[in-house]
């Protein structure tokens, strides 16, 4: 499959990703904001629980990789970079910089 077919894939794929996580991401912040207890224990599961690190690091890779991915789409249909090798060229920098900002969350996360 093309580079820039599996990226667009990908795309989607994160945004299902996305869109499930926001389960988790909304169960954390309603505990948080309930009452310090329930801030302290979010704190603590984010600081000390490797599933729940790893289950943030993950929401936050898809959503990095998403926003890289629908700028890409966003620069196509403003027709710019239209062609077979503006679409790879394009590709190859949504996985490069969404490598890069994955990187980074890990090492915020971790």
């Amino acid at each position: 499959m093309p580079l820039p077919a599996l990226t667009s894939i990908t795309h989607r794929i994160t945004g299902i990703l996305l869109f499930i996580g926001l389960i988790f991401a909304f169960w954390a912040l309603d505990t948080s904001l309930s009452s310090p207890e329930g801030f302290d224990a979010v704190s603590h599961a984010l600081s000390h629980n490797v599933l729940v690190k790893l289950i943030a690091w993950g929401l936050l890779s898809a959503l990095a990789y998403h926003f890289v991915a629908g700028i890409k789409h966003l620069l196509m249909d403003m027709n710019i970079g239209v062609t077979l090798e503006g679409g790879l060229k394009k590709a190859q920098a949504t996985v490069v910089i969404s490598a890069v900002l994955i990187i980074l969350a890990g090492v915020w996360v971790w």
